[in-house]
């Protein structure tokens, strides 16, 4: 009887009362003892309600119906399609609305309500795929903000194909911990391009030196990425080069160069088609004809045997790197060992003689830094000491 008089009066009333009435029964439907005729009576009215020409109404019902389980599917579901600042409340936390429903919404809603599904606590791996797929930027910035939701190796990936040209979603991006290193490098590659068109641009650099510099840069990031990549994390990375076409002899050279025995060793693993765990025993091999048989299978130029020889046996003979920073490093002894014995090599190659004296410059400039740095720091604490007594 109350519901049909509230129908009754509903009709008549002005827009705000509508709103603050509709509330009411919309709480009544979730927390009163309603009898079976009242309920289905309360249902009829706020599914009439739903075409109330004033916002303020439906509004009401997606702020009270949002996070209840208990609310009628119906309502839910048309309130989740309409206007954004009804359906947010709704898309953001109805735990009514399938993942279906999500994904179908954000194929054919706006940034707003991609962004309002992209918060969406306990969001599973097919949202979040959609999002990194047809998002907005904003909405793909939320998803990663989101430490609630499930991501795929290949929705980090598509994320940084569409937007990692952007600051915002780069910065938010590294800053996480479990990041795969495949993508890490990707949007290292990003930054690196848009870096040098950037000064390209300014006609602060040729477009071959810019395009030099930032393959470099490239180099030097993915050797300090695989620093702090293990087993799969590093398998992934190693496929991710390899897909990309760069892993190349001189990066292998680089990686070996820094100490980065995991690196090499996953790299020669996935050029030679062999397992790990076999190539990490011919690289201990010290006789040197596993070695280069393993270049081969590889398919690295027989100009590069000696260097890749004599770096593994510095190796050897000064042992493995055991900080990140020491592994993403030039190690200077090593170069300048390689760069000598290769300047009297008649089978080293002109392009490998480049490569290797840019090794030692940067080794060099590099160790130069390092002292410094560890000068400056004896300084000031010799300087508080001095103050303190």
């Amino acid at each position: 009887m109350i519901v049909r008089q509230f129908i009754s009066w509903i009709r008549t009333a002005p827009a705000g009362e509508r709103a603050e009435a509709t509330r009411s029964l919309a709480r009544a439907w979730l927390i009163s003892d309603l009898t079976e005729d009242d309920r289905a009576a309360a249902e009829g009215a706020l599914l009439m309600l739903l075409d109330d020409p004033s916002p303020l109404v439906r509004q009401a019902m997606s702020q009270v119906f949002a996070r209840s389980a208990e609310a009628p599917a119906a309502i839910v579901q048309a309130l989740a399609l309409d206007q954004p600042s009804i359906a947010l409340p709704v898309l953001e936390h109805s735990p009514l609305l399938i993942d279906a429903d999500l994904v179908d919404i954000v194929a054919t809603g706006n940034s707003e309500t991609q962004c309002a599904i992209a918060r969406r606590v306990n969001l599973p791996p097919s949202v979040s795929a959609a999002i990194a797929e047809v998002g907005s930027p904003a909405a793909a910035l939320e998803l990663i903000e989101n430490a609630y939701a499930e991501l795929a190796p290949f929705s980090w990936d598509r994320i940084v194909e569409r937007h990692g040209h952007l600051a915002a979603i780069r910065e938010s991006m590294l800053v996480l911990e479990g990041l795969p290193s495949a993508t890490r490098l990707a949007l290292v590659a990003k930054l690196s391009d848009t870096l040098a068109q950037f000064v390209v641009a300014k006609n602060w650099l040729s477009p071959d030196r810019a395009g030099r510099l930032a393959s470099e840069a490239r180099e030097r990031s993915t050797v300090n990425i695989a620093a702090r990549s293990r087993g799969e994390d590093m398998q992934g990375l190693v496929q991710h080069l390899r897909a990309t076409g760069q892993l190349t002899a001189g990066l292998i050279l680089r990686a070996l160069l820094s100490g980065n025995l995991e690196l090499f060793d996953a790299s020669l693993a996935e050029l030679s088609g062999l397992p790990h765990a076999r190539v990490t025993a011919l690289l201990h091999d010290r006789g040197g004809a596993s070695l280069q048989a393993l270049l081969i299978r590889a398919g690295f130029p027989e100009s590069t045997f000696a260097a890749f020889r004599i770096a593994l046996e510095v190796s050897h003979e000064t042992g493995y790197v055991d900080t990140l920073g020491g592994a993403a490093r030039l190690r200077r002894r090593m170069v300048e060992r390689v760069l000598t014995h290769c300047e009297t090599d008649r089978k080293a190659a002109e392009p490998l003689l480049i490569l290797l004296r840019r090794f030692a410059t940067e080794s060099a400039r590099e160790e130069a830094r390092l002292f410094c740095d560890e000068l400056a720091a004896e300084d000031a604490i010799a300087h508080d000491d001095l103050i303190a007594a």
